[in-house]
């Protein structure tokens, strides 16, 4: 099983590992209104878990395909980030960003999919961390630098208590992107 060394647990290990992709379109970004599961109410991005025997990438095309009906192509991973829960499961994701996809995007029973300029990305309906990391992954996108952003998140029941950003952009973990 993947153990990890984090700020504050070490080692620590992910009960789930998941992914977000951020589809990116001229200076707009495709986000959704999560209707169901983990993240119900809030706004984020297509993503889910991984199913065993699947590579981050195809996790990450598979569950926009399904929230969202688009094809993407093309994903770089741009973060590992490491959701330290104090109380309740531990979480690994990975967010992927691309400028490739073909098809319309359309709601879901899971999703409510929405174009939002990058300048009106709405961080007060999203999760506590995404404000800290979303806005680096995407300049680290417009300057097409490779690396990967690593984030320690420690969380007490959802809440964001603390964080570590490691913007060094350092080679992707161990796992099979």
């Amino acid at each position: 099983m993947l153990q990890l060394a984090t700020t504050w647990q070490q080692p620590w290990q992910p009960d789930l590992i998941g992914t977000l992709v951020f589809v990116l379109r001229n200076d707009e970004v495709l986000l959704i209104h999560k209707k169901t599961g983990h993240g119900k109410g809030k706004v984020s991005a297509p993503g889910g878990k991984q199913e065993a025997g699947e590579r981050l990438s195809e996790c990450a095309a598979r569950e926009v395909q399904e929230e969202v009906g688009i094809r993407v192509t093309n994903l770089v991973c741009r973060a590992e980030l490491r959701f330290i829960e104090q109380q309740g499961p531990q979480w690994l994701g990975y967010a992927f960003t691309t400028r490739e996809f073909s098809g319309v995007a359309r709601q879901s029973v899971e999703a409510d999919p929405f174009w939002c300029r990058r300048a009106d990305i709405p961080y007060a309906k999203m999760w506590d961390d995404d404000q800290l990391w979303l806005p680096l992954i995407l300049a680290q996108e417009q300057r097409q630098a490779r690396g990967l952003l690593i984030a320690d998140l420690l969380f007490h029941g959802g809440r964001l208590l603390d964080h570590v950003v490691d913007e060094s952009c350092r080679l992707a973990p161990a796992l099979e992107l």
